[in-house]
C-alpha cells in the first residue's frame, strides 16, 4: 500500500539517522502505525502490546506467541503481507532465541520488551514519524470522527435527570463501542462537579440539570477527541456568557494553527482570546491541548514550545473557562482546517468569533 511504503521510507530515513539496521515496535500506538491500523493490545489500559513489528528497510515481521498467533494471523494482520512468528508462551527463552535467529547480529532499538538482545531504546524523535498523516490515515480519521461524535450525540439525547455519572460514562461507552471504537478516556462531570474539576473521573454523583461528557475514542490506531455539554432547563445568562467566551477562544486557536507556525505561536494567540473575552488567567487551570493522532495528546502545547505545526497533522484544542468547554478534533491542512468531529444537524451550533476570522462551534445542548 502506498500509505506502507511511505512510512518504510521514513524509516529508512530514521535509521540510517540514527545508525540502525532495525526496530522492535511493541507500543500499541507505533503498532498501529506500521501496520495500517492494527491493534496488538488486550487490556485496554496496556500501552504495550502483546505481539510487535519487527521492522527494517525492507521487511516486516510480527513477533508474538502462541497464544496470540492465529488472531493475528487471520485478523488483525490479514492481508498485510506480515509473517507472524511465534514462539511458546511459557519459555522465555525459546522466545528469545528465536528473536536472535530474526534479527541476527543487527543494531537494533526497541520501543518495549527487547526480548532479551540488548537492544537500544527507542530513539525519542521516532514519536515525529506518527504525526503528519498519509492519505489513507485521514479516511480512517475521518470515520473515527464521524462514529465518535454520533456516539455522543445519541447519548446526549438519551441521558436523563437522575442518572448517576456512572450510568452516565455506562451508556458513552456502550455507543463508542456500538461505533466499532475503543473508548481511552471517558470523563463525566453533573452540576457543581463541573465547575470544580477539569478532569472528573465519573462518581455515583447524580445528574440534576447540567451535565458534560468528555470522551477519547480510539479506531484503528487513531484517537477522536470531544467534549460536550447538556442542559436540562434554560442556561443562564452568565453561562451563555461563558458558553461564548470559550467559542470565541475555541475559534481563535483553532484558526490559528496553520502549517509552519510553532505551538509557542498558536499558544500566544489562545493567550490573547482568552484576555480579549476577559478570562485572562483561565488558560492556567487547564491543559490547552495540542496534537493528537495516534495518542490522546501527541505534544501539549505550551507557551514555549518550537514545535512546529505540520501539513495534514490532527490537533485537539480544549479551552475551558470555568462551567464550560469545548473540544474537537480538527486536521491541519494547507487550506485551512477540517474538523474531523462534526456535529449532525440535530446539535445546537454558536459561532466562535476571533481575529483570524469565525468558526462554528458544538453550543450547549439545551433539553
Amino acid at each position: 500500500m502506498p500509505e506502507i511504503q511511505n512510512k518504510l521510507r521514513h524509516i529508512c530515513t530514521f535509521l540510517d539517522r540514527h545508525h540502525l539496521d532495525g526496530l522492535i515496535l511493541q507500543q500499541r500506538n507505533n503498532f498501529a502505525w506500521i501496520t495500517g491500523g492494527g491493534n496488538n493490545f488486550v487490556a485496554n489500559n496496556a500501552t504495550t502490546g502483546v505481539a510487535s513489528i519487527y521492522v527494517t528497510r525492507n521487511q516486516r515481521i510480527c513477533l508474538t506467541n502462541t497464544i496470540e498467533a492465529p488472531r493475528f494471523a487471520t485478523e488483525e494482520l490479514a492481508d498485510t503481507g506480515i509473517e507472524v512468528i511465534d514462539a511458546p508462551w511459557y519459555d522465555r527463552s525459546a522466545i528469545t532465541q528465536r528473536v536472535r535467529e530474526i534479527v541476527g547480529g543487527g543494531r537494533i532499538a526497541c520501543d518495549g520488551d527487547d526480548f532479551g538482545i540488548g537492544a537500544a531504546p527507542l530513539p525519542a524523535d521516532f514519536a515525529e514519524l506518527r504525526w503528519a498523516l498519509e492519505p489513507e490515515e485521514i479516511a480512517r480519521y475521518q470515520q473515527c470522527g464521524v462514529r465518535t461524535s454520533q456516539a455522543m450525540e445519541r447519548t446526549c439525547h438519551e441521558i436523563k435527570p437522575g442518572m448517576s455519572e456512572h450510568e452516565v460514562a455506562g451508556l458513552l461507552a456502550h455507543h463508542v463501542h456500538d461505533q466499532g471504537l475503543i473508548p481511552v478516556v471517558n470523563l463525566i462531570a453533573a452540576d457543581d462537579r463541573i465547575a470544580r474539576y477539569r478532569h472528573p473521573i465519573p462518581t455515583d454523583n447524580r445528574l440534576r440539570r447540567y451535565i458534560m461528557l468528555v470522551i477519547c475514542a480510539e479506531y484503528k490506531g487513531l484517537i477522536a477527541n470531544l467534549t460536550r455539554f447538556v442542559c436540562f432547563g434554560p442556561l443562564s445568562p452568565d453561562l451563555k456568557a461563558r458558553q461564548q467566551a470559550v467559542a470565541d477562544v475555541d475559534a481563535a486557536v483553532n484558526l490559528a494553527t496553520r502549517p509552519g507556525r510553532t505551538l509557542g505561536d498558536v499558544f500566544a494567540d489562545l493567550v490573547r482570546a482568552y484576555d480579549a473575552c476577559g478570562h485572562a488567567d483561565q488558560w492556567k487551570l487547564h491543559h490547552q491541548g495540542g496534537s493528537t493522532g495516534y495518542a490522546g495528546r501527541e505534544v501539549f502545547a505550551t507557551p514555549d514550545s518550537d514545535i512546529v505545526v505540520r501539513e495534514n497533522q490532527a490537533f485537539a484544542w480544549n479551552p475551558s473557562i470555568t462551567g464550560v468547554k469545548s473540544e474537537d478534533t480538527i486536521l491541519v491542512t494547507s487550506s485551512g482546517i477540517q474538523m474531523l468531529t462534526p456535529t449532525s444537524g440535530q446539535w445546537p451550533m454558536i459561532v466562535g468569533r476571533s481575529r483570524s476570522g469565525e468558526l462554528a462551534r458544538a453550543d450547549i445542548l439545551v433539553r
